[in-house]
């Protein structure tokens, strides 16, 4: 998987795939500079429960939300970015052991949740859960992606709903000095989208 053409020196192309008032939700194609303080500014939040290694640059802002195969959404209130989900294909984290460890590496069926941000001004008001409902419809969108993986603080994943399985428990995650857990979320337990996909049709081809 390859990294999309990057768009310097532009806004933003995106697409809105889902609006309420003055609340939108826009999936990337790519991310233009004029974004990228914003972006940068919110991703500090994340510092203090994730650590340094979560706060973005311009570099990573290229790779994660402009590379092929990486699904990243950003929510916009009156035009203002307020936050962000990205999720990237587990097989493009191969450097990390923990990825390649996941039993489901390798099979290209996994989107691994790499950051999901709102601003503290907006939080309670519904969007952060909006924003993560909108995600994972469209992760079940995807060919053959059948799972969403993550690492949360313990004790989070057990608040999730859905078919959600804690896979193991890592101390110190990142240098927090936090016991974080690695939960994987099964977007098709009872097998209804994988049964459809699989019904032969209708010429018996």
């Amino acid at each position: 998987m390859k990294k999309r053409e990057s768009n310097d020196n532009q806004v933003s192309t995106t697409k809105v795939i889902a609006s309420s008032g003055s609340f939108k939700i826009e999936l990337i194609d790519k991310i233009g500079d004029k974004d990228n303080n914003d972006l940068i500014e919110i991703s500090k939040t994340l510092e203090k429960e994730y650590g340094k290694r979560s706060v973005l640059n311009e570099k990573m802002i290229d790779l994660y939300f402009n590379r092929d195969g990486s699904l990243p959404l950003i929510a916009r209130f009156k035009n203002d970015i307020i936050g962000y989900i990205i999720g990237l294909p587990i097989e493009l984290l191969s450097k990390e052991p923990w990825a390649r460890l996941d039993e489901n590496y390798g099979q290209f069926n996994t989107i691994y949740t790499y950051a999901f941000v709102i601003k503290e001004t907006y939080k309670g008001n519904g969007y952060a859960k909006i924003l993560k409902k909108v995600y994972i419809n469209w992760a079940k969108k995807r060919d053959g992606i059948r799972y969403i993986t993550g690492h949360v603080k313990l004790g989070i994943s057990s608040r999730f709903k859905g078919d959600i399985k804690i896979v193991n428990q890592i101390d110190n995650w990142q240098g927090t000095r936090k016991i974080f857990e690695y939960y994987r979320r099964n977007l098709d337990p009872e097998e209804i989208y994988i049964s459809r996909t699989n019904t032969p049709n209708e010429s018996g081809v």
